[in-house]
């Protein structure tokens, strides 16, 4: 078929089919319009051109030449000849017919793709923004986090009981957890770059097998120190033992590592699995993310607790020692197959930059504190940063929460240790029913609002709660169930923005950078934990619990301002990447 571009208004000349001929490679053809020419062919001597039809189908083509004549006239076989030799063709008008109504449609289809989808009902928008990208790669990703979380969260509590039962002091475990948030406050946005740097599947492998490394070390360290034949009274002297040490530096490897799996599943697999412009499904696969977390905290702590009660330490030790040999596995092939029924969606690269391989300027040379530094300057310069200083604020309340402390002040207020046990359970159950809630949120409000209900709900319970402790009337049990009651109700406000909150970031940060400004953002969070863990060291009597409560307060209400304050008054680019959402 001789195709020519459908911008020449005058009629074709062979001379021009000549030079078009030349230089094929320069002609592009589309499929957006058809037009029918009639060709009057002058009277060739040559018997060459006897069975050219005198109707061909020309289509829209884009025709890249530097100069083209626009003779219509031939001025003569010889000229012909010596211009270029033409092709004998043989064209059927009926082939070319229902060829053109082929590509017609074709075309069509191309051209009016994007323009079909806003006719759609309110209905099938709703059913397609709730349909994943990836269905079946999601569930393989639940079985593998199930498969790693229910681990990780059982060796989160039995570490510090086992730790417990060797020496009366808190000292080993709070120096333990400080040096655990140390490293991930120096090492997150090390972390987060190199996982940024290279491709996905590999990078968590890795680190899903450091962790099972280091929490095996941590294993045989307290295995080693319960099989001692004593150990000493004075915390100081253990502190200073070897297995001590090994076990502090295997920690902190172990946390950090969780950390930044827990990052890369929740700020970039998802979003792919799930499909960043598809927010309900989006918010669904994160609610079941923080379902199978919380659901794995209850199993874990419950299991190790009931092997604890019926057999010694190291036996207990052993068996978690042994889930986690058996954990690795499943997990890795999990991996595997979540990237196979996703149709290898895992191996996309995370920028233009490192479709061959990680960037220059990100290779290993990037480490220390130019790592740090490029984090929080990434962190900083994030699109979504109101709503994600707004998270790191929720973290300064550690009072009015089912913490360490608020188990510390029931204990001196005289509560049954049923009653706070219970505390503490309603609370971990309440997250799991804010997982249902969240998607519903965000089905009715949109993603932006039901994150400001979120935090306007847990602030306002909260400032009941702290009036209900001003009032003076906890001496008596029923205003202290009342108060515990707000708490437990505020934690549905507090999940429900811990889920939304991150479905924002996860829109709003792009994949190449997810790690290193999620890791960033933990950080951040685990020096805000460790300013008000400081102040709480410093006002340590039961007296001053009112001031930190009131601390604690205050920070999640400028949470719920911060982000109201964002929210009314949106950039443009707030306004192009939630642009999907209901508000815009």
């Amino acid at each position: 078929m001789l195709i020519v571009s459908s911008a020449v208004r005058n009629p074709v000349s062979v001379r021009e089919v000549c030079r078009f001929s030349q230089h094929p490679a320069r002609v592009r053809p589309r499929f957006s319009s058809r037009r029918w020419l009639t060709l009057n062919p002058p009277p060739f001597p040559s018997k060459r051109f006897q069975k050219l039809s005198s109707r061909c189908s020309i289509t829209n083509t884009d025709v890249q030449c530097n100069h083209v004549a626009t003779e219509n006239q031939v001025q003569g076989d010889a000229a012909l000849e010596t211009e270029c030799s033409v092709p004998i063709v043989h064209l059927k008008s009926d082939i070319l017919e229902a060829d053109s109504s082929a590509l017609l449609t074709e075309g069509t289809y191309v051209d009016s793709l994007l323009t079909v989808l806003p006719v759609l009902s309110e209905e099938q928008q709703n059913a397609l923004a709730a349909t994943p990208a990836h269905p079946a790669g999601l569930y393989s990703l639940y079985a593998s986090c199930v498969a790693g979380n229910l681990v990780e969260q059982l060796w989160n509590f039995a570490w510090p009981s086992a730790i417990a039962l060797l020496h009366p002091s808190l000292l080993p475990v709070a120096i333990m957890g400080f040096f655990a948030k140390l490293a991930i406050i120096a090492g997150g946005p090390l972390v987060g770059k190199l996982m940024d740097s290279f491709p996905r599947l590999p990078a968590y492998n890795f680190l899903n097998t450091v962790q099972a490394v280091a929490q095996l070390i941590s294993a045989a360290m307290i295995i080693h120190a319960h099989s001692m034949p004593s150990v000493s009274a004075s915390p100081s002297s253990v502190l200073l033992k070897p297995w001590f040490i090994a076990l502090v530096l295997a920690g902190s490897v172990e946390r950090l590592s969780g950390i930044a799996l827990g990052v890369a599943m929740d700020r970039d697999w998802v979003v792919l699995l799930a499909g960043l412009n598809r927010p309900i499904a989006l918010a669904q696969a994160n609610a079941i993310l923080n379902r199978i977390d919380l659901l794995c905290e209850i199993a874990g702590a419950s299991l190790f607790g009931i092997l604890l009660s019926k057999y010694d330490p190291v036996k207990c030790l052993k068996f978690a020692a042994g889930l986690m040999i058996c954990s690795l596995p499943v997990t890795v092939v999990l991996t595997w197959l979540t990237n196979k029924l996703s149709s290898g969606v895992l191996d996309r690269p995370k920028c233009p930059q490192c479709a061959n391989g990680p960037p220059p300027d990100t290779d290993i040379d990037i480490i220390g504190l130019e790592a740090i530094k490029l984090g929080w300057k990434e962190y900083i310069q994030q699109p979504v940063l109101p709503a994600s200083l707004a998270y790191v604020l929720l973290y300064f309340n550690v009072v009015l929460t089912p913490s360490s402390l608020m188990t510390a002040f029931l204990t001196q207020r005289g509560l049954n240790p049923s009653v706070v046990g219970g505390f503490s359970g309603l609370c971990a159950f309440m997250g799991v029913a804010a997982t249902f809630v969240s998607a519903n949120l965000v089905k009715r409000l949109g993603i932006l609002k039901a994150g400001a209900a979120g935090l306007i709900f847990q602030a306002s319970l909260l400032t009941v709660a702290v009036a209900v402790y001003w009032s003076g009337s906890l001496s008596q049990q029923s205003p202290l169930l009342f108060f515990l009651s707000l708490i437990v109700l505020s934690r549905l406000g507090h999940m429900s923005y811990d889920v939304i909150g991150a479905q924002i970031l996860q829109t709003g940060i792009p994949s190449s950078k997810a790690n290193l400004i999620g890791t960033t953002e933990v950080s951040v969070a685990s020096v805000a934990e460790s300013i008000m863990l400081g102040v709480a060291i410093i006002a340590n009597d039961v007296s001053n619990f009112g001031f930190l409560a009131m601390l604690s307060l205050l920070s999640v209400v400028g949470a719920a301002w911060m982000f109201c304050r964002w929210l009314l008054n949106p950039t443009d680019e707030q306004r192009e990447l939630f642009s999907f959402d209901p508000q815009f």
